[in-house]
């Protein structure tokens, strides 16, 4: 029993012998720099998560190339110019502001300015239309039916 209890202790204290995580990269400055950087990148495969908190392939990737360019002594605009170059502006957070992208900056207010132009054409139609659309005999008549009169 002695040998059991043992035993269980050194498997129990294993976890205790474990060190403390090292980070990824071997330069804090370019890990920081990388981390600032993927915040501001879209990750290809999640889409609607950083580059910094995905945990797919491909942003894993995509975080070894940032670091590897950073390490050949790019800055962060021409890191950012390789990887929109590579997979186009989807790949920004904030696409800038040209005619490929165009429908995406403006296609909301177009929408918008629709939505208040059908509510304005709604609304003119409505003021429009005469108050009283019934006639008296319609009304006497809805009246008898009303009553139970009906003939």
């Amino acid at each position: 029993m002695k040998q059991w209890i043992m035993v269980w202790a050194l498997v129990l204290a294993v976890p205790a012998w474990a060190g403390e995580a090292q980070p990824v990269g071997e330069d804090p400055k370019i890990e920081q720099r990388l981390n600032v950087l993927a915040e501001d990148l879209r990750c290809l495969v999640c889409q609607n998560e950083s580059l910094a908190g995905s945990h797919a392939e491909l942003a894993e990737d995509l975080r070894r190339e940032i670091r590897d360019q950073m390490k050949q002594g790019k800055d962060d605009k021409q890191v950012v110019e390789y990887l929109v170059a590579r997979y186009g502006d989807f790949v920004l957070y904030n696409p800038p502001f040209k005619p490929l992208t165009l429908v995406l900056w403006l296609g909301p207010l177009f929408f918008l300015l629709l939505g208040g132009f059908v509510w304005w054409t709604v609304l003119k139609r409505r003021r429009a239309q005469p108050d009283d659309m019934v006639n008296t005999q319609t009304r006497a008549e809805a009246a008898r039916i009303l009553e139970g009169k009906s003939e």
